[in-house]
């Protein structure tokens, strides 16, 4: 159950907000990107990828959908690792998924990842799959499944359309469970082993509710990150789901990434004059500790949409676009 905050705290996020909602697009961009950097095997092309992030070792993955828009399309592994030249060193879970959203790395390295559609009653190739969360070993064993294989459902066990999943230093799993339309609007807390702890949110334009929970991170105070999409915000919680504030200055998130020294990384592939006024599509960088955005780079395809978003310890930034489907490696000029 959602603990509703003191009367003087929601006031003082309020200010806070009002006094940081404003755009830094038309600031000079720092980052230049870095051309061709991603190389996949001969014959092979990226798809339309929401999922991107980085693991302790600097390498990137990525969770892509089979060089198109669904993995039932196809029959190649759309989980890849991409070493540090930019090179494909590890590929799987080939005709698992019908379409790759969400990708966390662990502490242990561990590879999780959301598939966030399932059967449809028009294209039989997603049957018995989808609406589901999958635990796997770095070289691509199925640790844990949760949620039930082509089931979209709002119970303890049942996901409806997982957007994105966290899983914090002590092993508790957070997934952001719900895309927009008839799907659901909540975060859903395990504990390590998969035991349902709680879940909380709805529908909804106030504080703890949710429409589209689309991306998840933590702080170095333990603070939950949820990138509230069509709420144009994002929503800071503890970890027993309590709100603390939300923050509308970083636009319309749809990725989200803090790195190891509290900078945050929100990519924005859906802010227009209708959507979020003020606001242009790009990746918005700032930091947690002043919760003020220092930089932008603008998406770099007009009819691109970069939905995801990472960074490694070099400084060096990652996107990847759903429209457009492309990956992107930036760095500063």
């Amino acid at each position: 159950m959602l603990i509703r905050p003191r009367l003087g705290v929601t006031l003082f996020a309020i200010v806070v907000v009002l006094a940081l909602a404003h755009d830094v697009s038309s600031q000079a961009n720092p980052y230049q990107t870095v051309d061709h950097f991603f190389q996949l095997p001969d014959g092979r092309k990226v798809g339309s990828t929401a999922g991107i992030t980085v693991d302790r070792d600097g390498s990137v993955w990525v969770f892509e959908r089979c060089g198109g828009n669904y993995c039932t399309e196809s029959a190649v592994a759309p989980i890849l690792k991409f070493d540090a030249s930019g090179r494909v060193v590890k590929s799987f879970g080939a005709g698992m998924f019908v379409r790759p959203h969400g990708i966390h790395i662990d502490r242990q390295g561990n590879v999780w990842v959301s598939d966030g559609e399932g059967p449809d009653g028009k294209d039989p190739r997603k049957n018995g799959k989808g609406h589901q969360v999958f635990k796997f070993s770095p070289e691509g064993k199925v640790l844990m499944t949760l949620g039930k294989a082509g089931v979209a459902g709002d119970g303890p066990d049942t996901f409806n359309m997982p957007s994105a999943i966290l899983v914090a230093p002590n092993g508790d799993i957070f997934i952001g469970d719900g895309h927009g339309g008839n799907s659901n609007a909540r975060v859903v807390k395990f504990s390590k082993d998969g035991a349902f702890i709680k879940a909380w949110g709805k529908k909804g334009t106030g504080p703890g509710d949710f429409e589209t929970p689309h991306a998840l991170a933590l702080d170095s105070r333990g603070r939950l990150f949820v990138g509230d999409r069509g709420n144009n915000r994002i929503q800071i919680f503890d970890q027993d789901g309590r709100f603390l504030e939300e923050w509308k200055q970083f636009g319309r998130p749809s990725g989200v990434f803090i790195d190891g020294n509290d900078i945050l990384y929100v990519a924005d592939h859906q802010s227009n004059e209708k959507t979020n006024p003020g606001f242009t599509k790009g990746i918005r960088i700032g930091s947690v500790r002043d919760a003020k955005v220092t930089a932008f780079i603008p998406d770099p395809d007009p009819e691109g949409s970069q939905e995801g978003v990472a960074a490694d310890g070099r400084g060096s930034i990652y996107g990847s676009l759903t429209g457009g489907m492309a990956l992107r490696k930036y760095v500063r000029k």
